[in-house]
């Protein structure tokens, strides 16, 4: 009798991992229509309700819609990669990810997948922000350069909350729980220059506005976009951007790691 062993199948390469995973997640967003509706109308309505509603109390000092626009494209970013929380977590409850484990593939590359889906679906999202900030009367001095710079700042910032979403997500014992975390750093764009100058706030605040990384991001921005002085905002974004993704990618591989040695 001679026994014959199956001779196990070549493990794909990361790349292909990457790709496999990032489909998934891509799918997955097209599937949940209500999150990816969610994510576009409520920058949308918060513009609106800020430009119309309260835009002629505020004192900027030129159009409210052109100061605004950059606090709005950075809140449509946070609010759509606090989905991230919510779709890691709902992976390391569900069992996919022991399946996964069982393949012989790097599970890991879930998360990867979860940030590449959420990185393509903001910058749709903020495109379609940005269309309704032009019909709202949006003036900017930007040219195709300063639009691409622009876009390569936002896209790091989205990379970086995203990777912060998927550690929070990784950190929590349920989807409620993950959903939860992720809305406290929703607050944080309220407590920038945002909306409101800096100086309108009281003194106390102002220092926590000045020094959290939301402010640079935004003042980058507003700075490429409507030609308002950027100082050194731009390598203070950069550096609070690239200190996120750190921390955020190395506590996301300690927890990763953690949760699927139990």
């Amino acid at each position: 009798m001679t026994i014959t062993t199956a001779t196990p199948p070549n493990a794909p390469g990361v790349g292909v991992t990457n790709l496999v995973f990032i489909g998934r997640s891509l799918r997955h967003t097209l599937r949940n229509v209500d999150a990816l509706i969610m994510a576009i109308a409520l920058p949308v309505l918060l513009m609106l309700m800020f430009v119309f509603i309260f835009g002629g109390a505020m004192e900027t000092g030129g159009d409210y819609v052109d100061y605004v626009v950059p606090g709005i494209i950075l809140l449509c970013a946070g609010y759509g990669s606090a989905q991230t929380a919510v779709d890691v977590a709902e992976d390391m409850t569900n069992g996919i990810v022991d399946r996964f484990r069982t393949m012989p593939i790097q599970s890991y590359a879930v998360l990867t997948g979860h940030v590449v889906a959420s990185l393509a679906r903001n910058l749709v999202a903020t495109a379609i922000v940005v269309i309704v900030a032009f019909l709202l009367g949006f003036n900017t001095t930007a040219g195709p350069a300063e639009w691409c710079a622009a876009i390569g700042v936002i896209a790091l910032y989205i990379l970086a909350i995203t990777w912060l979403y998927s550690a929070i997500g990784l950190a929590a014992k349920s989807t409620a729980a993950a959903s939860g975390y992720g809305f406290i750093l929703m607050f944080l764009p309220y407590l920038s220059s945002a909306f409101v100058p800096v100086d309108s706030m009281p003194s106390w605040l102002q220092w926590i506005a000045e020094n959290q990384p939301i402010t640079p991001v935004i003042e980058t921005i507003r700075g490429l976009l409507t030609g308002t002085d950027i100082g050194n905002s731009a390598w203070w974004a950069l550096g609070w951007c690239l200190l996120i993704i750190l921390i955020a990618v190395g506590w996301g591989a300690w927890l990763f790691r953690r949760r699927t040695s139990r």
